[in-house]
């Protein structure tokens, strides 16, 4: 499907006292995808010459062990579309470059039919040019007696020049997902730094607690995961979040029921749970000394398929956009993470369609 699209997040919500665990409606926040110039394609079309034009797709911090895992998801269709081809713009500081080529190295041997081209590169102008979609990976990790103020101080300066560099290069339909920590403020940095860019196409990975959110209720009820369903995570990627299961649906034995019903033990819930997401990375760090990158890689995917094709009906996922306009009381101008629905506006685009080829057989 090729697309032409501008986002627009809406935020007329109600009111929300989740910190003493009262309901919310979460019914009307949604990204509306608006989409133009769309061809329908029926299945995916067999001759590779026919597909659509490819789309620029940008992951820094390539040489990196998150990026080891998300690369291969990327190109072989599982974020974008079985049918469309892509074009990987790695890039990483220059003492990486070695690393960097062994993963292209790795990324050809794979022999994707989708994957037209890899341009590694330690520059901007090049890595920046033309996107259709960034992944920002790469950022300053924090390093033992290192302050946060310290670590926010590195950061701002690359998430600053990556924001100028999107301003610059980048298409302004571009879709921006920050992942390297601190992710709110790396990507609250780099919107502010991109003025021609609209704050609503920049988001932070808020998805990888959302999934172990979901994954915790899954495991406790002794079920897959896919069973669970609007679990939602507020507030900051760190350990200040909020696990909220208000909504949370369950499905067991073909009944949906609430997480509440489902579980039988609001203490654990209200409790553990809790705790056990917030501080999962830092237990994740302590078992295998190294920071999550598997699962954070499978996050990146579920939050990049959602925002080019949309959730699914009924559901809404976790993500940390901007917060300008929302009626919960959090203060404006902040990437926050919020639920979120995103829809596709396929009777616009249909319309569009018929409309033109009307126009077509009537000559006018």
């Amino acid at each position: 499907m090729k697309t032409t699209t501008t986002w627009i997040l809406k935020l007329p919500f109600g009111d929300c006292k989740c910190r003493n665990q009262k309901s919310l409606n979460t019914s009307d926040l949604w990204l509306e995808r608006q989409v133009g110039e769309t061809e329908k394609r029926e299945g995916r079309l067999a001759c590779l010459g026919s597909m659509a034009e490819p789309i620029r797709v940008l992951v820094t911090g390539a040489a990196g062990q998150i990026a080891y895992s998300l690369l291969f998801s990327i190109a072989k269709g599982d974020v974008f579309g079985q049918d469309q081809p892509i074009i990987l713009l790695l890039l990483d500081i220059t003492p990486m470059l070695p690393v960097l080529e062994g993963v292209v190295m790795e990324l050809q041997d794979c022999a994707l039919p989708l994957l037209k081209e890899i341009i590694p590169t330690d520059k901007e102008e090049v890595a920046f040019k033309d996107l259709d979609a960034a992944i920002l990976v790469g950022s300053m990790p924090r390093k033992e007696g290192m302050e946060r103020k310290d670590l926010l101080k590195a950061n701002v300066a690359i998430f600053k020049s990556q924001g100028a560099a999107l301003d610059k290069y980048a298409k302004k339909t571009v879709k921006v997902l920050v992942v390297g920590n601190p992710a709110n403020t790396n990507c609250l940095v780099a919107a502010k730094s991109a003025p021609s860019i609209p704050k609503e196409n920049f988001s932070c990975l808020t998805r990888l607690d959302h999934n172990r959110a979901r994954s915790q209720v899954a495991m406790r009820c002794g079920i897959p995961a896919t069973q669970v369903k609007n679990v939602i995570i507020w507030g900051n990627h760190s350990s200040t979040q909020y696990p909220d299961v208000h909504h949370c649906k369950v499905n067991m034995s073909g009944s949906e029921l609430t997480c509440f019903d489902a579980i039988k033990d609001d203490d654990w819930l209200k409790g553990d749970f809790i705790t056990t997401v917030q501080q999962r990375g830092a237990a994740v760090i302590k078992a295998r000394k190294l920071s999550s990158a598997m699962s954070a890689a499978k996050a990146i995917c579920d939050h990049m398929r959602d925002i080019w094709s949309g959730t699914h009906e009924g559901e809404f996922t976790s993500m940390g956009v901007y917060s300008t306009g929302n009626s919960y009381g959090v203060p404006e101008d902040l990437i926050y993470s919020f639920p979120v629905q995103i829809q596709m506006d396929a009777t616009a685009a249909e319309l569009v369609e018929e409309r033109d080829t009307a126009v077509t057989f009537l000559g006018v």
